[in-house]
């Protein structure tokens, strides 16, 4: 049987539009809000249809030293593009970017997973320095 962790995918976010790509600064100040940006599809945009789009995105923080990640935000995508009309038929269609901001006394590593309704799981990580 497959580990769950098993069945998140990764890659290049250059040359694979699934990817979460993590935007945030190397280096930030103890204590200070600061912003993180993920976005599916950055390089290579994803078609976000009724049929092929991402679901969510979900950000995580795992402070250096700590056992365990903290949940940071979850995001659901909910309008692809479909109407009573059916698929494709609305004028609405989201994005999958989003912008949070936290604020942490410890450095560690920023996670962002997303969940693409054909292609499952993916994921993508960057560590961030404290000044």
């Amino acid at each position: 049987m497959k580990e769950f962790r098993d069945l998140f995918k990764s890659a290049d976010w250059k040359t694979e539009k699934h990817i979460p790509v993590i935007e945030v600064p190397d280096r930030i100040m103890k204590g200070e809000f600061f912003n993180v940006k993920a976005t599916v599809g950055k390089e290579i945009h994803h078609p976000n249809t009724t049929e092929h789009h991402i679901s969510w995105i979900d950000v995580y923080f795992h402070p250096a030293g700590e056992k365990f990640p903290y949940q940071i935000a979850k995001f659901e995508f909910v309008a692809h593009g479909e109407s009573v009309n059916g698929p494709d038929t609305s004028t609405i269609y989201t994005n999958p970017e989003v912008t949070l901001s936290f604020k942490t006394e410890k450095p560690g590593t920023i996670y962002a997973t997303g969940y693409c309704n054909i292609h499952g799981l993916w994921q993508n990580s960057k560590e961030i320095e404290l000044e």
